[in-house]
Order: C-alpha cells, then sequence, then structure tokens
C-alpha cells in the first residue's frame, strides 16, 4: 500500500537535456526576467513578465499569449531556490510543483525538469488534453536556441611562428604573461585557482575576477571572466594546435551579451573584439616572433 501510495509515474512529467553553455548563463536566462520572456513557453507563444520575484515564497506573475490570440495568465510561487543549482516553484490552476535542477559540467549544462502535477485527474486534463508533455519539451528546445542565439561566441584564431610549448608558457606563466597580457600578481594554470586584476581606459578601471575551470596542458585553458560589483559571466578558451613548428592559436570568449552594457557600455561585444583583436594580434604576435 504504501509503494502504490508514493507511486507518481502516473503524474509526472521529466526532461532532460544537456545545454550548450555554463551553468552561469543558463541561470542567467532562467532567471532574469528579461532573458525568460524571450523563450518561456511553447513554439509560437510570447510572454509579459509582470512580476518575478527569485526568492522563497516569492511570487511569479506572467501571461502567456498565445498564437490564437488568448491571453493565458499564470501565477506561481517560488518555493526553493538554490543558486545555479536547483528552483522549485508552485504552480496554481493547473495545480503542480516544477524542479528544475542545473548541474554543471564544464562549459555544458544538464538540465532536469521535473513537473508532479496536484492529481491524475489535473494530469490527464492538462498533458493528455493540452499536449502539455510536447509543451515542455518545446519550452526545453527553445532555451537551448535561445541560449546559442543569445550567446554566440566571440572567436579569433592566429597562427604563430613558435611551437606549442612555447606558447603554452606565454599563456600559463605569470612572467611571460605580463610582458604581452596583463600584469597579474599571480596565476596557475590549475583547475579552481582565483586571480584578478584592473583593466579598463584611461577614464576608469575595472577590476575583473576569474577563475581557471580547465586545463589541458599545451592543448586548452579556459577559466571565467567576471566583474566585481556587476552581474553577468563570461569564459574565455585558449585553444592550442600544432602544425608543425608553428602553433595555431583559437581564442574563444562566450557569454559577452551576459553584462549589463547599458549600465556600461564599454561592456559591449564590439570592445571585447576590438580588445582580442589588439591582444592575439599584435601583442602576443609581437611577443612570440620578436
Amino acid at each position: 500500500m504504501q509503494q502504490e501510495k508514493n507511486n507518481t509515474s502516473d503524474r509526472e512529467l521529466r526532461i532532460s537535456r544537456m545545454l550548450n553553455a555554463p551553468v552561469e548563463l543558463v541561470w542567467e536566462v532562467w532567471t532574469n526576467a528579461e532573458h525568460i520572456a524571450n523563450w518561456w513557453g511553447p513554439n509560437d507563444f510570447t510572454n509579459t513578465i509582470h512580476k518575478m520575484d527569485l526568492q522563497s515564497g516569492g511570487e511569479w506573475l506572467l501571461t502567456m499569449h498565445g498564437p490564437d490570440g488568448k491571453n493565458y495568465p499564470n501565477r506561481s510561487v517560488f518555493k526553493e531556490i538554490i543558486p545555479y543549482k536547483k528552483i522549485v516553484l508552485q504552480h496554481f490552476n493547473p495545480n503542480f510543483v516544477a524542479t528544475i535542477e542545473f548541474t554543471s559540467e564544464k562549459e555544458k549544462t544538464l538540465l532536469n525538469w521535473h513537473m508532479l502535477f496536484e492529481t491524475t485527474e489535473v494530469f490527464d486534463a492538462v498533458v493528455k488534453t493540452h499536449k502539455a508533455d510536447e509543451g515542455l519539451k518545446q519550452n526545453v528546445e527553445k532555451l537551448d536556441a535561445y541560449l546559442l542565439k543569445t550567446f554566440e561566441p566571440f572567436v579569433i584564431e592566429r597562427v604563430f611562428n613558435a611551437p606549442v610549448a612555447l606558447v603554452w608558457k606565454a599563456i600559463t606563466d605569470r612572467d611571460e604573461m605580463s610582458k604581452w597580457y596583463f600584469d597579474l600578481k599571480a596565476f596557475k594554470a590549475e583547475v579552481g585557482f582565483e586571480f584578478e586584476f584592473y583593466g579598463g581606459d584611461e577614464n576608469k578601471q575595472w577590476l575583473h575576477l576569474l577563475q581557471v575551470t580547465e586545463v589541458i596542458p599545451e592543448k586548452k585553458l579556459t577559466y571565467s571572466w567576471r566583474y566585481d560589483g556587476y552581474s553577468g559571466i563570461s569564459y574565455v578558451c585558449f585553444e592550442l594546435f600544432p602544425q608543425g613548428n608553428k602553433t595555431v592559436v583559437k581564442l574563444t570568449h562566450t557569454g559577452l551579451e551576459s553584462f549589463p552594457t547599458e549600465l556600461v557600455p564599454e561592456f559591449k561585444k564590439e570592445n571585447f573584439v576590438a580588445g582580442w583583436n589588439a591582444i592575439i594580434g599584435t601583442s602576443l604576435k609581437n611577443y612570440l616572433e620578436k
């Protein structure tokens, strides 16, 4: 009897998906009303977010606008928030509890989404009649597509007349880095190592906060990149490919759109493009090929 009582398989939905974005960016588009309005709901639905109080007990009010011209008001209350890990919310009319779990997989995120309906009758009405299972699938697909579209990475690739070992030393040795990159107090190519530096222009300097997330000696170096006191997070990835006595360096910077560019215009993507072209295309080249 107890096993039957605890069996909820006839009133629940589950879906999992590996998203091609780090957990910080996935969390950003899930918890920022300006982002979630752009991807929430099944295909061809749009949204108006009236309130999104992301805390335990906080209310989430939105209206979904269907392709048929009808409006669908939604009300939920957040029950549990664990930043970058879990969101639990109670949705009303129809009544169900949604649990969304985020698991970091280096530069990707495993998303697990579970919906538990109050009764089998509610489940049948929402899922079997209104095809909520297909709607949930479309919702996750829209999230994935939005991440790819919104956080399109900047990529720069150059060939240097230097062996891989020398290039690796240039991007991982603190003393060598200071000769072409930023003047760091300390740096270690070790996962979890945190470092910082000030950078900007003649008018303003920002404290950059970084943390190494992946290291494959002489092949790959990745670290997070954010700013003290500002929202948003991005990732810088150096990849090295030997080409005889030369080395192909590929730099990928993802998540630039997560920075508050309206508040700080200097954080706009075009400024990073210009900066990386100067750093990789000129400074690193001059250092390696001197």
